[in-house]
């Protein structure tokens, strides 16, 4: 629905830009391995436990959010989309999980950073939350993540004519108000060159999205967007149940 490109004219030299801090987002997907659900439950017990701690009580300047993909992925039970300001910070929190009990019978599948910033597109016109501008989850039930990266030719293209074919994307996003969008901008940082994130409180708002989305002209420079990930919005402690098989 946003397609933000290479250069970014909101952005000053300090890094930030005029909607703020540039903060680093990271989608980290896990799946955990059969030998956690033969211990003993009270062993499994203390472990959810360490890790919820861990979730629920960040390093300062650390948002999370949970998720579960039980059900929807078959190769990961759980999701944790983290808004950090900087990569030390990001990399702390990370080892803090990875040294709980449960950490060690954790496998990372995926692992997805970017960077937050307003789209080049955009100009003055913009639909809070539709674009790509939006920096603080919205909390909606269902949350869509996968990579994002375009054909080269797409950047051969003068800005004016990629401004036009995205601002037919843009008309269409509009038709779904109740869908938000999170950009995440990787170009250097990560394989992709985006990690998009929709937050929506129905997987059929999201799939009427997309399915009217795929005739559009932009849609035709599209080179890579899977995997895709359905979420499901749950605590910690719930995230960690379903993981486990727990009703």
């Amino acid at each position: 629905m946003t397609d933000p490109s290479a250069a970014d004219r909101t952005r000053r030299p300090d890094g930030d830009d005029d909607e703020g801090p540039r903060e680093f987002v990271k989608y980290t997907f896990y799946k955990l391995r059969p030998e956690w659900r033969r211990l003993p439950e009270p062993e499994r017990r203390r472990g959810r436990e360490a890790l919820v701690r861990v979730l629920e009580d960040p390093a300062p300047g650390v948002l999370v959010r949970t998720y579960s993909t039980v059900g929807t992925r078959g190769d990961a039970d759980f999701a944790l989309w983290t808004i950090v300001p900087d990569l030390a910070t990001l990399a702390e929190f990370h080892a803090r999980i990875l040294g709980t009990p449960m950490g060690g019978y954790l496998d990372t599948r995926y692992s997805y950073l970017g960077m937050a910033r307003r789209s080049e597109y955009l100009g003055e016109h913009a639909h809070p939350g539709q674009e790509g501008g939006g920096r603080r989850p919205f909390d909606l039930p269902f949350l869509f993540v996968y990579p994002f990266v375009k054909r080269r030719e797409w950047y051969s293209l003068p800005f004016e004519e990629r401004r036009r074919m995205m601002g037919e994307h843009f008309r269409i996003g509009h038709r779904y108000p109740k869908v938000r969008i999170h950009t995440g901008y990787s170009f250097g940082l990560d394989d992709q060159e985006f990690i998009l994130a929709f937050e929506a409180d129905s997987p059929a708002e999201f799939l009427d999205l997309v399915s009217e989305l795929r005739p559009s002209e932009a849609s035709r420079y599209t080179l890579l967007e899977t995997p895709i990930f359905t979420c499901r919005k749950v605590d910690a402690e719930r995230m960690l149940a379903l993981a486990e098989g727990l009703p």
